[in-house]
């Protein structure tokens, strides 16, 4: 029998996120810094809904930082990635792990049967592919009834002022150019994105929330308590992809809807946005 031929992917963003968690598997991410992101991004998630030996899986895993806290807390965890350079970074970060097992796949390409899993989750992966909604639908065809899917995806800066929104576009703009260049000079100008922008805006937001002003409108204040290892890593996620997409709430809860989700939250603090929805 011929194996389905995949096609909701980009070759070339593969490539390079798979570069990315080798050359930032996150071994020197403070362990603290690693939990206090993941209490961030599953501060929704209803642990009390899974049963005692819940199965489920991780889409699009990259170098296993989230999996690292989830495969303690369940029965057993599929990773999946479609880049093996990700998956050797998360077999090596997993290891201890016995209940962890890893898939090259693609989300419109699972290795599982419909209906079959507790629980799934897709943290900063599908805003990568060119179908989200349709990854998204791939996703939860696989949860059983009443299974559990989280997701996070680039905001459109909902609520954010204009001036917020064009400073975006213009980095958008330089996020174009760089993505498109050889990867040794991407990692150079990352870095240098890194030192020059990421730190200093970042810092100054943490020096002005300290002094009591209000720094949620400050552009980069996500990164105010985090490491210098931390902003090299995403100053190349986000200007090293040649394909991002970004979406409102409403048009999140739309694709969350048509996939079949009910009961659908989102958080209320940053990362914007990460949303849960369980399988109707």
């Amino acid at each position: 029998m011929t194996k389905k031929m995949t096609k909701n992917f980009d070759k070339k963003v593969v490539a390079d996120f798979g570069a990315e968690w080798s050359r930032f598997d996150q071994k020197q991410v403070p362990t603290d810094e690693l939990v206090h992101e993941f209490g961030r991004y599953f501060s929704i998630f209803p642990w009390e809904l899974l049963p005692a030996e819940a199965i489920g899986f991780d889409m699009g895993c990259g170098s296993g930082r989230w999996a690292q806290f989830v495969a303690p807390r369940v029965h057993q965890l599929h990773c999946v990635d479609l880049s093996d350079e990700a998956l050797c970074v998360a077999k090596t970060k997993l290891a201890n792990e016995k209940n962890c097992s890893f898939h090259l796949a693609s989300v419109d390409d699972l290795p599982f049967d419909l209906n079959s899993m507790d629980f799934c989750y897709s943290l900063g992966v599908l805003h990568h592919i060119p179908d989200t909604a349709a990854g998204m639908r791939d996703c939860v065809s696989r949860l059983k009834r009443g299974g559990v899917f989280l997701v996070y995806l680039y905001y459109a800066f909902d609520g954010r002022p204009v001036w917020f929104v064009y400073l975006w576009r213009l980095s958008d703009l330089i996020r174009e150019v760089i993505s498109q260049l050889p990867r040794s000079v991407k990692v150079v100008l990352t870095d240098l994105i890194a030192v020059g922008v990421y730190w200093p805006f970042s810092r100054l937001a943490r020096i002005f929330e300290a002094i009591g002003v209000n720094v949620s409108n400050w552009p980069l204040s996500f990164y105010r308590k985090k490491s210098f290892y931390t902003l090299r890593t995403d100053a190349l996620d986000r200007f090293g992809t040649t394909l991002e997409k970004r979406f409102t709430k409403l048009v999140i809860e739309e694709m969350m809807t048509q996939a079949g989700l009910i009961n659908i939250r989102f958080n209320a603090t940053a990362p914007f946005w990460c949303a849960i929805g369980i399988k109707s």
